[in-house]
C-alpha cells in the first residue's frame, strides 16, 4: 500500500486497528512511534546495483499505558508533518512491529482495519545466479512408456 492509499483510508475511518498475519490484533493502546523514510542501496547476488525507498511506520505498544488510543485523524496529522519536514513522497509503506522479534510487514486494508502482511524474501537475479525456474509438475501417468528414456519392469534396466 502506498502512502496516498493509507491517507485515503484514514480519512474514512473512525477507529484505527492493525491485524497481524495470524488474525489477532495489535493491542488498542499502540503508538506509532516513527513515520520515516528509509532508503536502501544494495547490490543483488547478480551484481546489479539497486535502490529501494519505503515509508516506514513503527508500531509500539506500552503495557503501562492502557488508556492510549491513536485516532485516524491524529495519524493523518503525523503523516502530514512527516511529508512536510522529511519530504516524504508517495512510496510503499513498510510497518515494523515487535512481537517475539521486530518484524517488517507490508500493509493491506480489509475495509475497516489495516492488515500487517508477511513480507517474503526473493532472489532478484535468479537468471544470473543459477536459481532454477519453477519445475513443471508432471503426473507419472503422463509419462509415455514408449519413450527411449523410459524403463519398464520387464526391460532389465531397473
Amino acid at each position: 500500500m502506498k502512502l496516498s492509499e493509507i491517507k485515503n483510508h484514514l480519512s474514512n475511518l473512525e477507529a484505527l486497528s492493525f491485524m497481524l498475519p495470524d488474525g489477532s490484533f495489535v493491542p488498542e493502546n499502540f503508538h506509532v512511534t516513527e513515520v520515516g523514510l528509509i532508503t536502501k542501496d544494495f547490490i543483488d547476488c547478480g551484481g546489479t546495483v539497486r535502490k529501494e525507498t519505503v515509508v516506514n511506520f513503527q508500531l509500539w505498544e506500552d503495557a503501562d499505558d492502557e488508556d492510549h488510543r491513536l485516532k485516524p485523524g491524529k495519524l493523518l496529522k503525523i503523516i502530514g508533518l512527516s511529508e512536510k519536514v522529511l519530504g516524504i513522497g508517495d512510496f510503499e509503506i513498510e510497518v515494523e512491529y515487535q512481537d517475539s522479534t521486530i518484524g517488517k510487514y507490508e500493509l493491506g486494508f480489509s475495509g475497516n482495519s489495516f492488515q500487517l502482511l508477511n513480507k517474503q524474501t526473493a532472489c532478484l537475479a535468479s537468471d544470473q545466479c543459477g536459481v532454477p525456474d519453477t519445475k513443471k509438475k508432471v503426473s507419472l501417468s503422463e509419462i509415455s512408456s514408449n519413450s527411449a528414456n523410459s524403463c519398464t519392469p520387464e526391460g532389465g534396466c531397473c
